[in-house]
């Protein structure tokens, strides 16, 4: 758990990527050895921007491949200007910008023999899930519960996610949940 200095400094950032992105076609360089060492350790996030109250990108990654701080700079450029839902941000939009930051915990893989079984050991509104099956791949984060409350619902559209059928099901289908430290 972070303090909170620490996510109002990765907040600051994830602002400052966005606002170097509006005059540059990249996401800014940072000497991470100017951060924390907490913010230094390599961590998986997703940024999610919202523009009144509605989704406006929302980028991230499900390992952790860079320095916490670093990754935070790259998904806030990224969800501002590379979300192919949307076209890049503009500057009249910046104002009126939320910022969500969602550090991702270590995934855990979920068994079970049937969806009823599957659906049962969901916990809405804590687990993140990654699906997997073949070359088809999809995760929502734990905040997609708010719109999606029914564990049937939220797996239904999370298969439509990774671009299967609703009612898809497979004894090849993979499932990790995760938590989340959201800010």
């Amino acid at each position: 758990m972070l303090k909170a200095a620490q996510r109002q400094q990765l907040h600051k950032l994830a602002r400052y990527a966005i606002e170097y992105g509006l005059e540059h076609s990249h996401a800014p360089e940072i000497d991470i050895t100017d951060f924390d060492t907490e913010l230094q350790q390599n961590s998986a996030t997703f940024v999610t921007l919202h523009r009144h109250k509605q989704l406006r990108g929302c980028i991230g990654i499900l390992q952790p491949l860079r320095p916490l701080a670093e990754d935070v700079v790259h998904n806030a450029w990224a969800a501002a200007f590379a979300d192919t839902r949307f076209m890049p941000l503009s500057k009249n939009e910046f104002e009126d910008l939320d910022i969500h930051i969602s550090i991702l915990g270590t995934p855990e893989t979920i068994t079970f023999d049937s969806e009823q079984e599957l659906i049962e050991q969901l916990r809405p509104g804590v687990d993140g899930l990654i699906l997997e099956d073949g070359y088809h791949r999809g995760t929502f984060l734990p905040s997609v519960w708010e719109q999606l409350p029914s564990r049937y619902e939220f797996l239904r559209h999370l298969k439509q996610k990774a671009g299967l059928p609703p009612d898809y099901w497979s004894d090849t289908l993979k499932l990790q949940r995760y938590a989340v430290e959201e800010f």
